[in-house]
């Protein structure tokens, strides 16, 4: 059992979750997908999917967490009333999370490059800006290694100092100072008149022509895999919620955060864009450490400061998705070998430390073909096993469960009285037929795609 004081408070619970599902993508993969596939009418679709399939899923998820009360693996194999060791090995998925957080950190210790270098002189066009970021991740191996490590030891500590005391108390402030920094880069924003609504056009007129079959499926793969499903954070998570929490109501205040704050982000990102012709179609690293610090140089002193608010509400985003990374496996080393918190973690890092290690130098020139896989770098591989494969295997494993092998009279004593029996049925239906072949539709595509 979890003791009270390794529990979660409610708000705590909304804003660690959301702090996991607001990430980097909400900063360079949501907005762009928006502005560049129909505007709004991406943002409905999305808006669609979201609710129809990957709310339902989320609850899945949760409610293994919330009914079990411990790690992935032992929720498992509590809750299924036969083949209880088949069953909780597919908590092990959340191996999953260990990867993606070892490249992830990675990509985070570039943003606290960023950050650094924003006091002093950025760069002042396209060429330079490219040529800073190629020969940071090409050659300056010694600066991309100290920060990781930065990064690394400030993920590690907090989730040492467990769930009431390290994560969400991380997260209490975190996400606040997050929403604070981008509503001042927001209200900046608005000085820029034309580049302003340019990017309120882009992203909210809708253009309907551009949906498309495939489009769909992209814009699900995003519904569910920012709400970081697959990997055991959100069972983890909910296994530290208080008695008596509203599942619905937290999961569509951790929804709703994770929308918000990508719009927000589009609309700073794009407004810069907009003023000074930058090329809307970018994604990725290349939006934000090439095209956008080109922009913010151009404003001199106050792009500085822009630049060094923009990339540490990029921090932010990151570590608190990183620590939702590693907390699942720490939970489950500490119930399984009664580990002490901090030797479970010191075992998770000794493995993630040297994973992101072997993902910088697969970019790092000398060595980059030394530290390969299958044809792609390590950093690029890990990113496709995690995306591509273990997290929507984990997914559909996890709704499976839940449709079908769960208990259904204790899912509508968890969830029936937040949300009525006609809608728990309607749920139910969803979480059994549903979004199993809607986790397989991604699947298929971002592998065939």
């Amino acid at each position: 059992m979890i003791g009270a004081n390794d529990k979660f408070s409610k708000i705590g619970f909304v804003l660690a979750m959301a702090g996991s599902a607001v990430g980097l993508g909400n900063a360079w993969k949501f907005p762009t997908m928006v502005g560049n596939n129909g505007g709004s009418a991406f943002i409905i679709l999305y808006l669609a999917l979201t609710f129809c399939v990957a709310f339902v899923a989320f609850l899945g998820e949760a409610a293994i967490g919330k009914l079990g009360e411990s790690d992935l693996v032992h929720s498992l194999f509590k809750l299924a009333p036969k083949h209880k060791k088949q069953w909780s090995l597919a908590g092990f998925f959340m191996i999953g999370a260990v990867l993606i957080a070892s490249f992830y950190m990675v990509v985070i210790g570039w943003i606290l490059y960023y950050i650094i270098i924003s006091f002093g002189s950025l760069p002042a066009d396209t060429s330079a800006a490219g040529a800073l970021f190629g020969g940071l991740i090409s050659s300056d191996i010694t600066s991309v290694v100290l920060c990781f490590s930065a990064v690394f030891f400030v993920v590690f500590y907090i989730v040492s100092r467990g769930i009431k005391n390290g994560i969400e108390r991380l997260n209490i402030w975190m996400m606040p100072t997050l929403f604070v920094l981008l509503l001042l880069m927001l209200f900046y924003s608005f000085t820029f008149g034309e580049g302003f609504l340019k990017a309120a056009q882009f992203l909210f007129v809708p253009n309907f022509s551009k949906i498309s079959g495939e489009l769909v499926l992209q814009a699900l793969g995003l519904a569910f895999f920012s709400l970081s499903m697959g990997v055991g954070a959100v069972p983890t998570y909910a296994a530290s919620l208080p008695d008596g929490t509203n599942l619905i109501k937290s999961t569509l205040s951790i929804i709703f955060i994770n929308i918000f704050i990508g719009l927000m982000m589009g609309l700073v990102v794009f407004t810069f864009i907009f003023a000074y012709g930058a090329d809307t179609a970018q994604s990725g690293p290349g939006l934000i450490f090439v095209s956008l610090t080109t922009l913010f140089a151009k404003l001199g002193i106050v792009g500085n400061i822009l630049a060094i608010c923009f990339f540490v509400s990029l921090l932010f985003a990151g570590i608190t998705s990183a620590i939702s990374m590693i907390e699942p496996f720490a939970f489950y080393l500490i119930n399984q070998f009664k580990f002490t918190r901090a030797k479970a973690l010191v075992l998770i890092g000794i493995f993630t430390y040297i994973l992101g290690i072997f993902s910088a130098l697969s970019f790092y020139a000398p060595t980059a073909d030394s530290f390969s896989l299958f044809g792609k770098s390590v950093f690029d591989a890990l990113d496709y096993l995690t995306s591509n494969i273990m997290m929507p295997v984990g997914a559909i494993i996890f709704s499976f469960f839940v449709g079908f092998v769960l208990n259904k009279e204790a899912l509508n004593i968890l969830l029936g009285r937040f949300m009525g029996r006609a809608f728990f049925e309607l749920w139910y239906f969803a979480i059994r037929y549903v979004v199993p072949v809607a986790i397989c539709a991604i699947g298929i595509y971002q592998i065939v795609g």
